[in-house]
């Protein structure tokens, strides 16, 4: 990289500072700075980056960082969860977008190649953009979120036969359609290599990586397994995001993913930032003034097609207005790689150089809106839900339909929490209705005979379809925060004495969910290093009760700490002295154990380890308060009492016959 080339990078980064901040102040999303930072810098604004290669360059490479962290978080279990909404709701997506361009510009008098072509170009949406929107909110496992994943795969799966098509249907050069089918034959074929061989020896990789103990060689070993999928999956003809999508997925089963995930998330945030600048530094103002009616147009009306038939497509897969709206807003743009796609087709003809600044232009429009589109859509999906009254009523919904409840529990999300609950209320014969919006889900579990609704618990008439105004209380085990909070509003207008429960990502949403109504909230991330705590406690032989104890003072007050309603040294106090308090333990002698044979005085457990023990059981017979005489056996449990420092010092002593004398130090924890 010369001078020059850093310099615009510099100044790349440095408008980049100001436009976020600004971006931030007026609450856009960061992706809208981005863009602007990009249409404003670049070639087509102040020309204050006329060489924009090295950020592509750059780019290129936060795409690949983009989707092999977003694919750490799926791992092939969780993909076939998905795998109905890649087939059939990317290939309805890609064929119905595609034919209705077709018919749209074939009424224009275009001629049918070139309406395909512009077909391809605009069934694709932008993996990158909508996928990153989707994380920072915390979406991507909400159903939209599903849906839009799996279409987005199968979009960037779609490209590759695009590609090969565009020779064919330019009539440039001699491929032949049996030509073409052979290489998407062994395109696949390809796919499945790759996938077989990287997880047979991904893993081994790992393993001698991870055996070093050098951190660099790990974070190094990492980048080089993401960027070299990426390398060797465009080799054979596929996207590089598709490889680096890949090598996530792959390693999302290994348990150094988060640590993965920990050493990646700096690149990843830089270079992918890069990517979103340089896509708003393809747009030339100058074309957008020259052609501003049909770029408007243009962008007009590739939004509107391209939510029309994503609504359409996830309502023939069975979900509700509710998830077809969000869907079909998040994934309405167009692509970055249709602007790869651009590029093949103007190579052979399809675009010359006004058509290509007018697509690109309205592209980027598209782009821009999204961030738009998506903070906006669980508005404009309530307000579709509410007026098409979309409901599922086939014989789906027919396990809970029609049933009258009371003092039940309402379980919003059939998830692995809400089956949990589900079996736990069934054992205690607490009942309960199960309100869920996949429509495979609600299938399986009303042949199992669940009670289960098609339907979304943010809407009214599904949690009045559900009796929630004689519900005893409503559980929120859904991960979408968004129709947790709409939901929580709406229980507690129809039933303001319930009880609502909601499961929360992070602790920061704790505050919106109580001033909505709800009663208990709990955070996943919290509640993690809650479960952490306590199996760490119970190893230093702490009990039980008062381990619950101390976690009773860590969610009374640690909650309102991780909103800012504490100060941590009252918790720590309090912890300290539950610490300090006595306890009482077991010890269990086994066979051939030291202590067996030994009376009590001689060993002398007090004098060595400051524990004393107050009863012995053996069998079915309880000696209390035994003397000094008493002897040991095999298989007697003696009940002891001491600090906790004591009991571990006991402990340690009873299993190996020494210990150091209380108060010395090193004696202790």
């Amino acid at each position: 990289m010369d001078l020059y080339a850093l310099a615009e990078l510099v100044v790349v980064l440095a408008a980049s500072v100001l436009i976020i901040f600004v971006s931030h102040k007026l609450r856009l999303p960061a992706v809208v700075g981005f863009l602007l930072t990009g249409v404003l810098i670049g070639p087509g604004g102040l020309s204050l980056v006329r060489n924009t290669a090295t950020v592509h360059i750059l780019a290129e490479v936060g795409v690949v960082m983009l989707l092999f962290t977003i694919g750490l978080e799926f791992t092939p279990a969780r993909l076939r969860r998905i795998q109905r909404d890649f087939w059939a709701g990317g290939g309805l997506q890609v064929s119905l977008t595609t034919a209705a361009t077709v018919i749209v510009l074939a009424a224009l008098k275009v001629s049918f190649r070139e309406a395909l072509f512009y077909g391809f170009l605009v069934s694709l949406s932008s993996t990158a953009v909508v996928l990153k929107i989707l994380a920072d909110r915390g979406e991507t496992d909400s159903p939209h979120g599903r849906i839009s994943l799996g279409v987005l795969i199968f979009q960037d799966i779609a490209i590759v036969p695009m590609i090969a098509l565009v020779p064919v249907l330019a009539n440039a050069g001699s491929v032949s359609v049996a030509a073409i089918a052979l290489r998407f034959v062994l395109s696949a074929a390809a796919i499945a290599a790759v996938f077989f061989l990287a997880r047979t020896l991904m893993p081994h990789v790992l393993n001698l990586v991870v055996r070093t103990r050098i951190r660099e060689v790990f974070l190094i070993a990492t980048l080089f397994l993401c960027l070299g999928m990426a390398l060797l999956t465009s080799s054979l003809g596929l996207s590089l995001a598709l490889g680096a999508f890949l090598a996530g997925v792959l390693l999302a089963e290994s348990e150094y993913s988060h640590q993965v995930v920990s050493d990646i998330l700096p690149f990843k945030d830089v270079f992918n930032s890069l990517f979103f600048i340089s896509v708003g530094m393809l747009l030339d103002a100058g074309a957008v003034w020259r052609f501003l009616p049909t770029v408007l147009g243009l962008a007009g009306a590739v939004l509107l097609l391209k939510a029309f038939v994503v609504v359409l497509t996830v309502v023939v897969l069975g979900y509700g207005a509710r998830v077809a709206v969000m869907a079909g807003l998040a994934l309405a743009q167009v692509g970055e790689f249709s602007f790869v796609l651009a590029g093949v087709g103007r190579a052979n003809g399809f675009l010359d150089g006004d058509i290509f600044q007018a697509f690109i232009a309205s592209s980027i429009l598209t782009i821009l809106a999204t961030p738009l589109l998506i903070q906006a859509s669980p508005a404009l999906a309530e307000r579709g839900a509410r007026r098409f009254r979309w409901r599922k009523r086939s014989g789906e919904g027919a396990a809970g339909a029609g049933r009258s409840f009371e003092d039940h529990v309402i379980i919003a999300g059939f998830g692995l929490n809400g089956r949990n609950l589900a079996h736990v209320l069934k054992e205690s014969g607490i009942g309960y209705v199960i309100l869920e919006l996949n429509p495979v889900t609600v299938r399986e579990a009303a042949a199992e005979g669940e009670p289960i609704i098609f339907g979304d618990v943010s809407s009214r008439t599904i949690l009045e379809e559900a009796c929630v105004r004689t519900a005893k209380g409503v559980v929120f085990a859904i991960s979408d925060p968004l129709v947790a909070r709409r939901g929580v509003k709406a229980v507690k207008e129809l039933n303001p004495t319930g009880f609502v429960i909601v499961r929360a990502r992070y602790a920061s949403e704790i505050d919106e969910l109580l001033k909505l109504g709800a009663d208990d909230v709990i955070p996943e991330e919290f509640e993690t290093s809650i479960e952490i705590f306590t199996r760490v406690l119970e190893k230093f032989h702490i009990p039980r009760n008062l381990v619950e104890a101390q976690v009773k003072v860590l969610r009374g007050e640690c909650y309102g700490m991780l909103r800012g309603a504490c100060a941590v040294r009252p918790v720590t106090e309090r912890i300290a002295d539950l610490l300090a308090a006595g306890t009482a333990e077991t010890y269990f002698v086994a066979k051939g154990g030291w202590p067996a044979g030994r009376t009590l005085g001689g060993l002398d457990l007090r004098g060595r380890t400051g524990a004393t023990v107050i009863a012995v059981v053996r069998g079915e017979e309880s000696f209390a308060s035994p003397g000094a005489e008493f002897e040991v056996r095999e298989q007697d449990t003696l009940i002891l009492v001491a600090s906790h420092r004591d009991i571990d010092r006991a402990f340690r002593y009873l299993a190996a016959g020494e210990a150091a004398p209380p108060g010395t130090p090193g004696g202790g924890l």
